[in-house]
C-alpha cells in the first residue's frame, strides 16, 4: 500500500467538472500529510488537452481511447481496476455523482475495497483515512474507517473549494492502456429541452421544495422572485410532480447553478439538492423544521412557514 490519493476525474462537454479540482485540493493536502502523492486519472478518448490542466496534481493517469469516448460503467470500471490494483493508493477519491457513484460500486466489488458513500469531509488520522458521511439526507453523519486502512470516497459536491485544486504546476503525465469491455453499448445521450429561463445564468434564483405544500402556492413564489428580478427554481419533488418544468430543477438529477442569491423556500436540504447549490454566494433558507439540513450550508436562516414569509416579503419589496 502506497500513501498516495487518487482522484477520479469527472469531465464533461471538453471541459474538467469542478468537482474534480474539489478532490484534487483535498488529495493534495491529504497526500502531502501522508508522504504520498496526488494521482489523478483521466479516462476518456481525445482527452490529452484536459490533462495538461490538473496542475494541482503531482501526477496524471492518462487512459485514451476510442473506446471511452462515451461514458459507460464497464468499460471506465475495466480501465481503472488494474490501475488502482497496481498502484495501492490509501485512498481513492470519486465524486459522488451519478457516473462516480457507478464508478466506486464497481472498483468496489472488483478489488474488494471498502466504500464510504456521501463523503462531506475526508481527513486522515492515525495515518489513515476517516471519512465523514452523510445519510438520511443529512440528518444523520457517521464517521468511518476503513478497514486494513485503504478505501474508497464518493465525495459530494461543494465539500471542499475548488481554488484549492486549481493548479499551476507541471505533473507528470502516464500513459495507460484501456482494458477491452464491451458489455454495455453507449446509445445515444439525450439532453432536456432548452426552458424558457436558463436557471444557471441568473443572480437571484428564489427556489421551492416541498414545503410549498400546493401547486396553486407556485404563484406566491413568482411574485416574489418577479420582486427580487430573479427566477423560480426548485427541488426535485417539485419537478417530479410536475409543478415546474424540468428544466428548472437544481441539484444532481437537475442543473448545478451558482447564483449570487440562493433563496431556498420549504427545501429541507437533501445531499442531491446541495450538490447543485452549494456554490451560490449567499445561501437564504426559510424552513419550518429547524433541524433541516438546508440550514448547515445556508448563511442565513429563518425557521417560519414559508407561506407566512413569502407573502410578507413580496409585499415588502413591491411596497
Amino acid at each position: 500500500m502506497s500513501a498516495d490519493v487518487l482522484v477520479v476525474v469527472e469531465h464533461r462537454d471538453g471541459a474538467i467538472l469542478d468537482s474534480t479540482f474539489e478532490l484534487l485540493g483535498r488529495a493534495r493536502s491529504l497526500a502531502a500529510a501522508a508522504g504520498g502523492e496526488a494521482i489523478a486519472v483521466i479516462l476518456g478518448s481525445g482527452v490529452d488537452g484536459l490533462a495538461g490542466s490538473l496542475g494541482g496534481a503531482g501526477r496524471v493517469v492518462l487512459v485514451d481511447d476510442p473506446g471511452l469516448e462515451a461514458f459507460t460503467p464497464s468499460a471506465y470500471q475495466a480501465a481503472l481496476v488494474p490501475i488502482i490494483r497496481d498502484r495501492a493508493p490509501i485512498l481513492v477519491l470519486v465524486a459522488n455523482s451519478g457516473p462516480g457513484m457507478d464508478i466506486a460500486a464497481g472498483i468496489s466489488a472488483a478489488l474488494d475495497l471498502p466504500l464510504a458513500a456521501y463523503a462531506s469531509n475526508v481527513e486522515f488520522e492515525g495515518g489513515a483515512p476517516l471519512v465523514t458521511c452523510q445519510m438520511y439526507a443529512g440528518k444523520i453523519e457517521a464517521r468511518v474507517r476503513f478497514r486494513d486502512g485503504r478505501g474508497i470516497a464518493t465525495v459530494v459536491a461543494g465539500a471542499f473549494p475548488v481554488e484549492a485544486g486549481i493548479g499551476s504546476g507541471n505533473p507528470t503525465i502516464e500513459r495507460a492502456p484501456a482494458a477491452a469491455d464491451g458489455r454495455i453499448r453507449f446509445k445515444g445521450l439525450h439532453r432536456p429541452e432548452a426552458g424558457d429561463v436558463d436557471i444557471t445564468r441568473e443572480a437571484i434564483l428564489v427556489s421551492v421544495g416541498r414545503g410549498i405544500g400546493e401547486q396553486d402556492n407556485i404563484e406566491l413564489v413568482e411574485a416574489l422572485a418577479s420582486a427580487l428580478g430573479g427566477a423560480v427554481s426548485s427541488s426535485r419533488p417539485i419537478a417530479d410532480a410536475g409543478w415546474l418544468p424540468r428544466t428548472r430543477q437544481v441539484g444532481k438529477s437537475g442543473l448545478k447553478v451558482k447564483p449570487k442569491v440562493y433563496l431556498a423556500l420549504g427545501i429541507s436540504g437533501a445531499p442531491e439538492h446541495l450538490e447543485g447549490m452549494r456554490g451560490a454566494e449567499l445561501i437564504i433558507a426559510v424552513n419550518s423544521d429547524p433541524r433541516a439540513p438546508i440550514f448547515s450550508v445556508a448563511h442565513y436562516g429563518a425557521v417560519a412557514d414559508i407561506l407566512d414569509v413569502v407573502p410578507a416579503l413580496t409585499n415588502r419589496l413591491i411596497g
